[in-house]
């Protein structure tokens, strides 16, 4: 029987992943997160077909060993609604995550349909995706910036303030995504400083250009890691943790909770993520750059994705609104004057 034992994935998801992973060349995060949401799906179908029951222990131990070309040619259109209706209802998924399951079911068909010719119709294609509540991204204030980065400069009690100092800059500064900054090598960096070289979204690379506050926080870290010697075993990667190894995206978010805290915003619920989003904010509204620069400098794909970060200013709608040429009139000002 199915439930006895557990099978990951199956050969035809496999196929399929690798070949995102290979020649698409999507990040190994990608694919797992699409491995995970295939199986879900899967095994809701193995279920529902040989009338398992749904709840949370049953699913975890099925396997999807028998989805074949013959399986998947099976599933309809019903069958992917109602497996989406089921997370809704059944396991309070919200519209978020019910979407990436559906990207995912919508690209693995796309995959049949387009590359193998397994199937020959995307059963998926016309599948609406829930809709998404826009909500406007969370950042810090110029002044909260600068008291986070305060609070890592007064910590006496870490061997590691220049490093963490350095990090945190470049998130303020730059808007790196955690990944971008974790893969930073030496390699990567230019002799003179003023610029580095990541590995964004999809294996694609950017420059990163460094400003006066990143340069001297780089040279101070890169000074105290040169006196580390033979402690380091990693010896490209540009992080470092207490081992020597290349930091880990765990340990740079502990290190951003931490002095998140000690900076008194530990109730923000904020994140190394809202740090990108708060270098974004502030080169909009205090920097002056404009959206398609801040595009390239975030590495978006989409000039949508980077529109965000121009609807986040109320105060600049506030003084828009306040400088109308009108703003001033009251009634006694335009009431005629009846004694003429």
């Amino acid at each position: 029987m199915t439930k006895t034992h557990t099978i990951e994935t199956c050969p035809l998801v496999e196929k399929y992943l690798q070949y995102k992973l290979v020649i698409q060349e999507r990040s190994q995060k990608t694919v797992d997160e699409y491995r995970l949401d295939l199986r879900t799906f899967f095994r809701y179908l193995v279920a529902k077909r040989h009338g398992y029951s749904l709840d949370e222990e049953t699913l975890e131990s099925l396997s999807i060993e028998e989805v074949d070309e013959d399986f998947v040619r099976g599933i309809t259109s019903v069958d992917i609604l109602e497996f989406l209706a089921f997370e809704r209802n059944e396991r309070g998924n919200m519209a978020g995550a019910r979407a990436r399951k559906l990207s995912a079911i919508k690209s693995f068909y796309k995959y049949l349909t387009v590359r193998e010719h397994i199937v020959e119709t995307n059963i998926a294609a016309d599948i609406e995706s829930p809709k998404l509540k826009k909500s406007l991204p969370k950042y810090l204030t110029e002044e909260e910036s600068l008291e986070l980065l305060k609070a890592i400069a007064n910590d006496k009690s870490s061997k590691t303030v220049k490093r963490d100092f350095c990090m945190i800059t470049l998130f303020l500064s730059c808007g790196m995504r955690l990944s971008e900054l974790v893969g930073i090598n030496t390699s990567d960096i230019t002799k003179d400083l003023s610029s580095l070289r990541v590995t964004g979204k999809g294996n694609k690379e950017r420059m990163v250009y460094l400003n006066d506050a990143c340069q001297n926080a780089l040279k101070s870290y890169l000074n105290y890691k040169t006196s580390l010697g033979k402690n380091i075993v990693d010896k490209n990667a540009l992080f470092i943790s207490n081992r020597g190894t290349r930091i880990s995206n765990q340990m740079v978010q502990k290190t951003v909770e931490k002095y998140l805290k000690l900076a008194g915003l530990g109730n923000r619920k904020l994140s190394t993520h809202k740090l990108r989003h708060t270098a974004a904010t502030l080169m909009y509204q205090k920097g002056g750059v404009d959206v398609q620069t801040l595009k390239e400098i975030l590495g978006h794909e989409q000039l949508s994705t980077t529109q965000i970060y121009t609807h986040i200013s109320n105060k600049t709608v506030e003084e828009a609104a306040k400088h109308h040429p009108l703003a001033n009139l009251t009634l006694d000002d335009v009431k005629e004057n009846d004694d003429g």
